[in-house]
């Protein structure tokens, strides 16, 4: 039976970790499929203020991405660019 190596528990708990940023991804979605419902309701409601309406819901789509982009950031450096191996 062989030991497991500083590297190899290093990359799979970065794996691991990953994996777990990845959870990041969730909110993001839900919170951009509230707001087009939102936004959708409020264009019926009032189909005059539709442009105003869509740069609203637009933007606030983009804001609520940051934290499904982080999490994408984070695990991509926990992958591919890991400055944990470099410290063995």
């Amino acid at each position: 039976m062989e030991a497991i190596t500083g590297k190899a528990l290093i990359l799979a708990c970065s794996a691991v970790g990953a994996g777990l940023a990845m959870i990041a991804g969730i909110g993001p979605g839900i919170g951009q499929g509230f707001a087009a419902g939102k936004g959708a309701e409020a264009v019926g409601k009032q189909p005059e203020a539709q442009g105003d309406i869509i740069k609203t819901m637009l933007l606030g789509a983009a804001v609520a991405e940051t934290t499904g982009i982080y999490g994408l950031v984070v695990a991509l450096i926990l992958l591919f660019a890991n400055p944990l191996v470099g410290m063995l």
